[in-house]
């Protein structure tokens, strides 16, 4: 997640891209060890829902309500708030086959043939947002509201009863076919009807009209889930490992540094802990101290990828790439060459302003780039370093597709043009400017078109 990226640090592991998706009302967090995660613990449910795990997507949305989500297409939104509010990996897998119901049930057709964008599992704003008016407090639940009550209501109120319940059923399905316990699936929903009894949400709240309230949810699941073979299968402890230090590292990137302190004080010296403080440090604008927690869990697991990845971030932060190329290299390496720590890798060896680098960085960054369909700065990392060797139409066509990719049709035809005009003909990349001034051309004139009517 990489792009005209707002972020703490342009080359930081979490990093929040402003999304050209469904979910462009917030932003996507893309990060190497969340994603494999995500997908590593969604991949056996999508098998058993019948559909392929190379064309489901979950992606981590920067927001921390309580909430998940399909908009369109076979991609599952799962808020930040989500992950932090789970207690185990079991649970969020709960979230994600309820997801995947919506998906098979073709509920986003549907929603959009009504002219709805359909949000999915808990719906908690909305239920919060309506539960503190139903209590008086009218202006609470304005302001929880507030961010696009109308397209709220649209959204959350998209699915039908009939449609919550049927991916509810086609959720535990997908959980008992890939022999994964249902325990976090009913615990999770047990969460979300604490929260309901906590705001006071009853059937004389206009939404549970349409929707079904946790507790018939659980009651409808449970016999279900419980006579499954899979009911009793352990949790698998490595998957409940990494979703641990995931949930570290989210908290220290997403919330305030007071309030990840709070979670994980310094009298806690669990990697979770140093994980999570890292992050809040580099957050904070405390480089040493970040750097020393960075270097505890470098200690630690020294050949964790992960954990070399944030070291490395946080020396390139701190001004230093020349020193953040080693541990860069080596998280590069042992995440086998993964698209987003490759293209901090790229990162740093620009900023080491060393043309000898350039040659490396433009190694990196086009495998980087090939690898990952959905991250536009590195096509920026990419047109820098090319334009730092005086290649000037390589660098147009680098900005092509990161403005292609971002919709902006204007400049990937201009850039491509450019490019087709200094590229030697019949190459690779000639082939590729001539596809992308073709493909923007058409879609900048649909644009003119469509502004007209």
């Amino acid at each position: 997640m990489h792009p005209l990226a707002r972020s703490l640090a342009a080359a930081c592991a979490l990093v929040v891209v402003a999304a050209a998706t469904p979910a462009s009302a917030q932003s996507v967090l893309r990060d190497a060890e969340t994603e494999a995660m995500l997908a590593e613990m969604s991949a056996p449910l999508i098998t058993a829902a019948g559909l392929s795990p190379r064309d489901v997507k979950i992606v981590l949305v920067n927001d921390q309500s309580i909430n998940a989500f399909v908009a369109g297409g076979q991609t599952v939104y799962v808020n930040s708030g989500t992950i932090l509010a789970a207690d185990s990996a079991n649970e969020v897998q709960g979230v994600i086959a309820h997801e995947i119901g919506h998906i098979t049930g073709g509920h986003v057709a549907l929603a959009d043939r009504m002219g709805k964008e359909p949000m999915g599992i808990s719906l908690l704003s909305m239920v919060i947002g309506l539960a503190a008016m139903a209590a008086g407090g009218g202006e609470a639940g304005a302001g929880i509201l507030a961010a696009g009550q109308q397209a709220a209501m649209g959204k959350y109120l998209a699915f039908s009863r009939a449609q919550e319940a049927s991916a509810d059923a086609a959720g535990a399905t997908y959980l008992n076919g890939a022999n994964v316990t249902g325990r976090g699936y009913l615990s999770f929903f047990k969460k979300m009807q604490q929260l309901e009894y906590r705001y006071g949400i009853n059937r004389k709240v206009g939404y549970m009209l349409d929707h079904p309230v946790s507790s018939e949810r659980i009651a409808n699941l449970t016999q279900t889930m419980q006579t499954a073979p899979a009911w009793n299968k352990p949790l698998d402890a490595p998957l409940e490992e990494r979703f641990k230090r995931v949930k570290a590292k989210l908290a220290g990137y997403v919330l305030d540094p007071e309030d990840t302190l709070k979670r994980y004080p310094l009298s806690d010296q669990s990697i979770y802990a140093h994980y999570a403080r890292a992050y809040a440090y580099h957050k904070g604008g405390f480089p040493d101290r970040a750097d020393a927690e960075a270097a505890a869990l470098v200690l630690a697991k020294p050949e964790d990828p992960y954990f070399e990845e944030i070291q490395g971030q946080i020396l390139l932060e701190a001004g230093k790439p020349k020193e953040a190329l080693t541990p860069l290299r080596n998280a590069t390496e042992g995440s086998r060459n993964n698209p987003l720590i490759a293209t901090t890798l790229g990162h740093a060896l620009i900023a080491t302003e060393d043309k000898k680098n350039l040659p490396e960085a433009i190694g990196v960054l086009r495998v980087a780039t090939q690898r990952d369909d959905d991250n536009p700065w590195a096509w920026m990392q990419l047109g820098t370093a090319y334009e730092m060797t005086g290649d000037t139409a390589r660098a147009a066509l680098a900005t092509a597709e990161r403005a292609q990719m971002t919709g902006d049709q204007r400049t990937a035809v201009q850039s491509a043009k450019y490019a087709l005009a200094n590229i030697p003909a019949g190459t690779s990349d000639w082939l590729r400017a001539q596809d992308i001034a073709m493909t923007s051309g058409d879609a900048a004139a649909a644009e003119r078109k469509k502004k007209r009517r």
